[in-house]
């Protein structure tokens, strides 16, 4: 297919739906279908036109009830249920190395949404979850595995001052992600957002509230350069 062509006939028209079929060719990976808010037959119509042009196809926020639609129309199809991620498709060999770190346990179906696309993407991925600051030491013992890491997520919420902690300590690049997880005044990740964009540590970046895939796949790109 020329470069022209993808500029003349770059999507496929559902009506409810115009999906990107040369995504892979601009961007390296074809588009990524967010499955909440969808219903199963528009989510299986999307994956359905994406295959047609590219040989895999990611999908977030997958319920298990949708997972089990998913599976009964594409049964090559592998259910992720930690992150929430319907992958088929065959994913490419992995490489480098992505560190993800989880201020607690309850981060970590965020994390896993994370580790689970730079996965697929053809990133490894090593967790270490549950090492939040009110441990300290337990992110420390650790920091012989954290600087191997070419890229580090850090995923916290309650305060989400994780993310600030490992800039000062690390010299990788990081992405922040706030989860909505905590009590009254975490206001559904609106306070770890908060601390991760005002911390003084330099080198770090911040995705949206629970927006694990948004920073699997930038971590995945920073990898592979």
């Amino acid at each position: 297919m020329t470069k022209e062509r993808v500029f003349i006939d770059p999507y496929d028209d559902l009506g409810y739906a115009k999906v990107d079929l040369h995504r892979e060719k601009r961007k390296g990976f074809p588009e990524v279908v967010f499955s909440q808010g969808k219903t199963p037959k528009q989510v299986c119509g999307i994956a359905s036109s994406i295959l047609k042009v590219n040989r895999k196809v990611l999908l977030t926020k997958v319920s298990p009830k949708l997972a089990k639609v998913l599976k009964a129309k594409f049964k090559k199809g592998k259910y992720y249920k930690d992150g929430h991620i319907y992958f088929i498709g065959k994913a490419p060999k992995q490489q480098g190395m992505i560190t993800i770190l989880t201020g607690g346990t309850a981060d970590i179906p965020v994390a896993e949404e994370a580790a689970i696309t730079a996965e697929i993407m053809g990133s490894r991925v090593k967790r270490i979850y549950d090492v939040g600051v009110a441990g300290l030491h337990r992110i420390l013992s650790f920091r012989k595995d954290i600087k191997q890491a070419r890229v580090l997520i850090v995923v916290a919420g309650m305060d989400g001052v994780l993310a600030s902690v490992t800039g000062g300590l690390f010299a990788k690049p990081i992405i922040a992600v706030p989860t909505s997880i905590g009590y009254g005044l975490n206001l559904q990740g609106i306070t770890p957002l908060l601390t991760m964009l005002n911390s003084c540590a330099p080198g770090i970046a911040v995705v949206n509230i629970d927006n694990g895939f948004g920073a699997g796949y930038i971590a995945a790109i920073i990898n592979k350069l």
